[in-house]
C-alpha cells in the first residue's frame, strides 16, 4: 500500500524550507554587515587623527599628552608582542590539554576537568590583571625572571627581551597571563573537534599497532585541522582585543624599549 503526500503540505514545506533558507541567509549576511559596520566605524573615527598627524601616526613612539602629540607604534608593537607570546604558550598547553582530555584521561576525570578550565574563561579580565600584578609578578621577578636574564640575557638578539631590572612586569609577563586566559578557548573547542573523529578511524590504527602519538599526529590532526585553527583564532581574536588585564601587567607605558 502506498502513500503520498498532499499537494498542499509539499507546498507548506517547500514555503517553509525557502523561508529558512532566507533566515539562515540572512542572518551569515548580517554577520559581514556588522563587521563591515565596524570596520566604517574605525576608519570613519580615525580621520581626525590621521588628518592632523598623517599616517606618521603609525609608526611614531610619541606619547605626551601635554603637546598633545601622540603615536601608536607603541600599543601595536605591545599588542602583537603579547598575543604572539600568548599564543606560543597557548597553543601547545591547549593542545596538551585536548589531547588528554580526549585520548587519555580515565572516563571519570574527563566532564569534571573539562568543566574547570572551561570555568577559566568566565573570570573576569579585571580578576586576571590584579592577579597577575599582585600575586604572579611578584613571584615572576623573585625567582624567574633573574633566571631568565642570567641564562638568556647574552643571548643576541634574544637577550635584548630579558635584559633590565627584575620588577616582574612587562611584556612576558602580560605574554602569560595571556597565556593563561586564551588556554580556556583554545583547549574547549580543540576538544570538541578531536571528539568528532569518527573512533574506527583511531581504532583503525591502534590496530596497525600505530602509538597515540601516531594516532594524533596522522589521524586526529588531518581530521580536525579546519576546527584546530578556528579555535586558535578564537584564542587570537581574544588576546588580541584584551585591554584590562594587560594594562595591569605590562605598566600602562606607551613606550619601547
Amino acid at each position: 500500500m502506498s502513500s503520498s503526500i498532499p499537494d498542499h503540505l509539499l507546498r507548506k514545506h517547500r514555503r517553509l524550507d525557502r523561508l529558512f533558507e532566507f533566515a539562515t541567509r540572512f542572518f551569515a549576511f548580517l554577520v559581514l554587515a556588522v563587521l563591515a559596520a565596524i570596520i566604517v566605524s574605525l576608519v570613519v573615527g580615525s580621520v581626525p587623527a590621521m588628518e592632523k598627524f598623517g599616517f606618521g601616526f603609525l609608526a611614531s613612539t610619541d606619547w605626551n599628552p601635554v603637546t598633545e602629540e601622540f603615536g601608536a607604534l607603541a600599543p601595536m608593537v605591545g599588542t602583537l608582542v603579547t598575543s604572539f607570546i600568548a599564543l606560543l604558550i597557548g597553543i601547545p598547553v591547549s593542545f596538551g590539554i585536548a589531547l588528554f582530555l580526549t585520548e587519555l584521561s580515565p572516563p571519570w576525570l574527563r566532564r569534571p576537568l573539562g568543566t574547570a578550565i572551561e570555568l577559566l574563561a568566565a573570570i573576569p579580565s579585571i580578576i586576571y590583571g590584579m592577579w597577575g600584578l599582585f600575586v604572579f609578578a611578584p613571584v615572576f621577578a623573585d625567582y624567574v625572571q633573574p633566571v631568565l636574564t642570567r641564562v638568556l640575557g647574552p643571548v643576541p638578539v634574544l637577550g635584548a627581551l630579558f635584559r633590565g631590572p627584575s620588577i616582574g612586569i612587562g611584556v612576558l609577563s602580560a605574554g602569560i597571563i595571556l597565556a593563561i586566559m586564551v588556554i580556556p578557548f583554545i583547549a574547549s573547542v580543540t576538544r570538541d573537534v578531536f571528539e568528532i573523529v569518527p573512533a574506527v578511524l583511531k581504532e583503525s590504527a591502534y590496530a596497525l599497532g600505530s602509538t597515540t602519538w601516531e594516532v594524533v599526529w596522522n589521524i586526529v590532526l588531518p581530521y580536525t585541522k579546519t576546527g584546530v585553527v578556528g579555535g586558535i583564532m578564537l584564542g587570537l581574536g581574544r588576546a588580541l582585543g584584551e585591554t584590562m588585564a594587560v594594562t595591569f601587567v605590562i605598566g600602562n607605558a606607551h613606550k619601547l624599549n
